[in-house]
């Protein structure tokens, strides 16, 4: 078996190795030179210590760990069926004038009495107090509001608005940065999809939950227990010793400390180039879920979400159990590897349950409790998703139980790229790669004149960013599409286990998905017995 990761040299660190020999284990080079002038993780932390542990250039870069686990979802296939047709629409006869790939319908909903409805069966990740998500914002939510998918805003917003002012109690009484978030979505919302507001340990004892029912009395909120990427707070950089100090005063956990003398001199011979702000660590009871849901539906919200990460499997256990006595309207597992930029790189690379094993785990406790008569929330996969083939795979592993996939870096992506591509144009600097296709939006992005037919005079407060997002989901519904049509279904809820098989024997035990040479076998063998 191929190595299943590279400790000590990785491009997200900005650190190699001088030898292309290299012990699999330490990562370390075979010949280990007194004199080597760099640049392995060793050698880096040998003098800048902790900086190392982090992706960088930090809050400038998107990051994922590149362990190859042994088995994932490319260990599954896609059933292909040359007859039927299920999922139509209401008064469409399968036939081959109907059975038609535009036809398939990629419209998903999740709620437990109060749905909500999305265009795809796809939403982003928490994109909460980091630089990525605060410059790109106005790209990532219009993006968002208009392909109909429901966007995340993740935790720490208000802790860490520069304007933020609180009352005497300690509580938000102002945050201009998420209303500005939550006026951009709103702006072109049209109904599909939702904002959801993440809330860790620091936001709700800053009463973030109190401030957003009563100001933007939105219908939703979200609980985190984690995500797959990290199991300790979420943590940003700081590169302003006030602003350290400033963050340190509000309750956050701020290292190395800001208020030391030694510290602040360190600070300003350039040695000590920046702090991280982290979170505290939640902890989690049965009787204390139950009474903050309690407590959130008192405020007024309509609906409760709740994103948990790649824990151990007695975690994973409690959060569907406690989410199934709780009501809870979504339940979102993050399984490993992790990819943010804004996690420690080794935990990245080693912590946690992997996707395809976590969703397994899930699959399986989802039936159990089903079976006692339990009603399961409605459930979504996230974990390094990237195209249709991983979403079609993930619904069709967890049916009829996961109704979407959360997306991190996919969904990001395209939303900086189009922000780019506006500035490239202003600059008169576009590559090869976008100036073959034109030299104006129009030419270039080619749902750009279909948005304007919808959009109006409104079209240039969309910015391209969003272009580029809606361009990416349209691509992405495209190719579901297609995916669905050849297995003969025109509807998600019709997906089913019995769509994949399993390419390996491994991957056919810890999924449950028939292996490729059992799939369907009892059919066949009927046929040629007939």
């Amino acid at each position: 078996m191929a190595n299943l990761r590279q400790p000590n040299a990785n491009e997200a660190t900005g650190t190699f190795n001088r030898s292309k020999s290299v012990v699999p284990m330490s990562g370390i080079c075979t010949r280990c030179v007194d004199g080597c002038r760099g640049n392995c993780e060793i050698f880096k932390s040998s003098f800048r210590g902790r900086e190392v542990i982090y992706p960088g250039p930090f809050g400038e870069i998107t990051a994922g760990a590149d362990k190859n686990y042994p088995i994932d979802y490319s260990h599954l296939n896609i059933q292909g069926y040359a007859v039927g047709a299920v999922g139509m629409a209401e008064g469409m006869i399968p036939g081959p004038e109907t059975a038609r790939f535009p036809n398939v319908n990629t419209e998903t909903e999740y709620g437990w009495d109060k749905k909500v409805k999305m265009k795809l069966p796809i939403f982003t990740g928490a994109l909460g107090s980091t630089d990525i998500a605060r410059k790109n914002w106005e790209h990532f939510a219009i993006g968002a509001a208009i392909s109909g998918v429901t966007i995340v805003c993740g935790e720490n917003v208000c802790g860490i608005d520069p304007q933020l002012k609180r009352g005497s109690d300690g509580l938000v009484k102002e945050s201009p940065e998420m209303d500005r978030r939550i006026a951009l979505y709103q702006k072109f919302y049209d109904g599909y999809g939702e904002m959801l507001v993440q809330m860790n340990v620091e936001d709700t004892n800053l009463g973030v939950a109190e401030y957003i029912s009563s100001k933007h009395e939105m219908d939703t909120i979200e609980l985190k227990w984690g995500q797959g990427a990290k199991c300790i707070g979420g943590e940003i950089k700081v590169k302003d010793l006030d602003r350290a100090i400033e963050l340190k005063k509000r309750g956050y956990i701020v290292t190395p400390d800001p208020e030391l003398a030694s510290v602040q001199e360190a600070f300003k011979l350039g040695a000590i180039r920046e702090f991280e702000r982290h979170s505290r660590l939640g902890f989690v009871t049965e009787e204390g879920f139950h009474a903050e849901c309690d407590r959130l539906r008192d405020l007024g919200f309509k609906r409760i979400t709740l994103k948990t990460g790649a824990y151990s499997m007695t975690e994973t256990a409690m959060a569907i159990k406690y989410s199934s006595d709780a009501k809870i309207d979504l339940l979102t597992y993050d399984g490993a590897p992790g990819g943010t930029g804004m996690s420690p790189w080794p935990m990245m690379e080693e912590w946690g349950i992997p996707t395809f094993y976590l969703q397994s785990l899930v699959y399986e406790f989802a039936e159990k409790l089903s079976k006692r008569g339990k009603r399961i929330p409605d459930l979504a996969m996230a974990g390094g998703f990237s195209s249709e083939d991983g979403i079609y795979k993930a619904l069709a592993m967890g049916a009829p139980h996961f109704k979407a996939v959360c997306m991190g870096r996919a969904l990001m992506i395209p939303g900086m790229v189009g922000k780019n591509i506006g500035n490239w144009l202003k600059e008169d600097d576009l590559p090869k790669t976008v100036s073959e296709f034109g030299h104006r939006p129009e030419e270039i992005f080619i749902h750009f004149e279909e948005l304007q037919e919808i959009y109006g005079n409104d079209m240039k407060e969309i910015p391209l960013g969003a272009v580029g997002i809606y361009s990416y989901a349209q691509k992405t519904k495209v190719g579901l599409q297609q995916l669905m049509a050849g297995s003969r279904r025109f509807s998600l809820p019709t997906l089913s286990r019995k769509d994949l098989m399993a390419l390996t024997e491994e991957a056919a035990k810890v999924s449950g998905i028939a292996y490729v040479m059992d799939a369907y076998r009892n059919i066949a063998e009927e046929i040629l017995d007939s």
